[in-house]
């Protein structure tokens, strides 16, 4: 060997920065990934579900990912024993056997991925006609009007609403307090009604794994059944504009008592009847007209 082909200290130390520099630059990305993942392994990391409709999205969501690993590691397993089984070895003078018009092959290679994509449809469409049932009678209905950029809740039954204006995200504490608070009863069925004044919006509640998108002139509805107290974060999932950011809003998943308070407080305001989704610029079509309960008088 060549003298100049043996390391030396210097070269034997840069290649020791090099490994250390790789490994600190890997765990800071591992960290970095794992930083996001808010939930518990059960859950999918996603956040803990807080209502029924929860449970089937966490269920999916953990179903697919055992299904897509369960077909990496078969894809990988493969791929490694094939670059070790038929590795070319230093006395290979020709190329392998070349494997042509396998029929078998290729119809087990057809018949697989049309097979498992049919198993996903098949889950994915029986757990969308669950979230997206609205077919039992709510114990609540919200119509939850989306505009640029903030919101208006009108609570149906109880002919009340609050109007919400856009936030103002100063970096301060306390901005929460001033955006608009949807209140809604524990283990009470809630049916929300969605309309847009203006673009499309799309009505987010992230511990509710579930959202949907306001279309001007539509009308879209779900409904959710909050199992437990407490206040969540809300917001709006389609870039709807300038200050899409900024269009925020609270949920208080409260008692029985707490929210019929809060009600009363709301009609003590002259918050009375409900808004009009007349004052959208965009008329609703006539087949949707009769999905707002609200009749409109402010």
């Amino acid at each position: 060997m060549r003298q100049h082909d043996v390391p030396g200290p210097q070269q034997a130390r840069r290649r020791t920065g090099l490994r250390r520099s790789l490994t600190a630059a890997g765990l800071g990305l591992a960290a970095l990934a794992l930083s996001g993942c808010a939930g518990r392994v059960q859950d999918g990391f996603l956040p803990a579900p807080v209502t029924e409709n929860g449970t089937h999205v966490v269920r999916l969501w953990n179903g697919a990912w055992i299904a897509a690993l369960a077909v990496g590691i078969i894809v990988w397993g493969l791929i490694l024993w094939c670059v070790v089984a038929y590795r070319r070895k230093k006395d290979d003078t020709a190329l392998p056997v070349q494997l042509r018009y396998n029929v078998p092959m290729e119809i087990l290679y057809t018949v697989i991925p049309v097979f498992m994509v049919a198993v996903l449809f098949y889950y994915t469409a029986r757990d969308e006609a669950t979230l997206l049932n609205t077919s039992k009678e709510p114990d609540v209905v919200v119509n939850v009007v989306g505009k640029k950029w903030s919101w208006d809740f009108n609570y149906v039954n109880e002919d009340t609403y609050e109007s919400g204006t856009q936030a103002e995200l100063t970096g301060q504490p306390g901005v929460e307090k001033d955006l608009p608070t949807l209140y809604l009863p524990v283990n009470k069925r809630v049916e929300f009604v969605l309309t847009a004044r203006d673009v499309i919006h799309s009505f987010w509640v992230p511990a509710f794994l579930q959202k949907l998108d306001m279309i001007p002139g539509k009308v879209n509805k779900f409904q959710v059944v909050p199992t437990e107290t407490g206040e969540f974060k809300g917001k709006c999932a389609e870039l709807c504009g300038a200050y899409h950011s900024q269009m925020l809003f609270n949920v208080k998943v409260v008692s029985e008592a707490d929210y019929q308070a809060h009600i009363a407080e709301l009609k003590a305001q002259g918050n009375t009847g409900q808004l009009d989704n007349s004052l959208n610029p965009e008329k609703l079509v006539p087949e949707d007209k009769g999905l707002v309960p609200s009749a409109g008088s402010k």
